[in-house]
């Protein structure tokens, strides 16, 4: 069969489940290739993973399609979802992956609850790497023993790791910083503060980290900006601990667009230049 695959985002970011079901129909000695409207195949996949993604209107009428933008409840079967990703798909230098699924937080803006559940075991960090870098994108890996047994694992195995979606870090204890010191980290480990309340979480976390001399010592974190005189006050705590931060305006599960404010706070934030240099109070859009 002649099969073809589309990413809707096309952001040049490696999309795991068409990796997957790449690797799936190869395996079955199937033709794989990038979607053509010019033509023909026996089957066509295409992934939409933000519900504010605009539909390609040239696909065909039946094709295949999943992920959260298109709908929450699609999922890969078990076959190909415990396959390792087709990596020459986006000729990835990285290994991408899950050891980890469903989170034990319920944030009014994540799918992530509704989609997979409670935080459970899902693979093993040797079932889809196949480089020495590796970006995993569980969403709470540090809430499932599974996921904390792992980490050492890629210890022993010596794996420059990124964990994408951040680590939880009121879950970074003395134990657990020590643990998360002796891992290989590229470009760093990436934190979260969302709210006024993660303030607290984030500075123990981060001086923990520091005191077990986790490399590198920089860290990043993201904010999500909902309420920005809120956002200010967090990030001016996170520029004063020398983190780096990463500023995501707000959107609701419908993929509402942010205000104004919204994105004007977080051009502001993400342009290091500016960021560095002038406040916000004096930052003109």
């Amino acid at each position: 069969m002649k099969i073809a695959i589309h990413d809707h985002e096309n952001n040049g970011y490696p999309n795991v489940a068409l990796m997957k079901i790449s690797a799936f129909h190869k395996q079955q000695g199937d033709t794989v290739e990038w979607y053509s409207s010019f033509s023909d195949y026996d089957k066509v996949y295409s992934s939409k993973v933000f519900t504010w993604t605009k539909r390609d209107p040239y696909l065909p009428q039946d094709t295949i399609c999943g992920g959260t933008g298109f709908d929450i409840e699609t999922v890969l079967n078990d076959e190909i979802e415990l396959m390792c990703p087709d990596y020459t798909l986006y000729d990835c230098e990285k290994s991408y992956g899950f050891i980890t699924r469903g989170c034990i937080r319920h944030c009014d803006w994540c799918f992530v609850p509704q989609k997979e559940g409670a935080i459970r075991a899902h693979q093993d960090i040797e079932d889809f790497t196949r480089h020495r870098k590796v970006v995993l994108m569980d969403n709470n890996i540090l809430a499932c023993e599974h996921g904390i047994k792992q980490l050492e694992k890629i210890s022993d195995l010596k794996l420059t790791i990124d964990i994408n979606q951040g680590i939880d870090a009121r879950l970074i204890d003395n134990a657990m910083a020590k643990l998360l010191s002796k891992v290989k980290w590229s470009p760093s480990i990436r934190l979260a503060c969302d709210s006024a309340k993660m303030i607290e979480p984030v500075r123990k976390a981060i001086e923990l980290l520091r005191w077990h001399n986790t490399t590198p010592s920089r860290f990043f974190c993201y904010v999500l900006v909902k309420d920005v005189d809120d956002a200010v006050e967090r990030v001016k705590f996170l520029k004063g601990m020398y983190i780096d931060v990463f500023c995501q305006p707000f959107r609701n599960k419908a993929g509402d667009e942010p205000t104004v404010e919204q994105k004007d706070f977080a051009r502001w934030g993400n342009h290091k230049a500016v960021y560095k240099t002038v406040t916000w109070e004096d930052y003109v859009p």
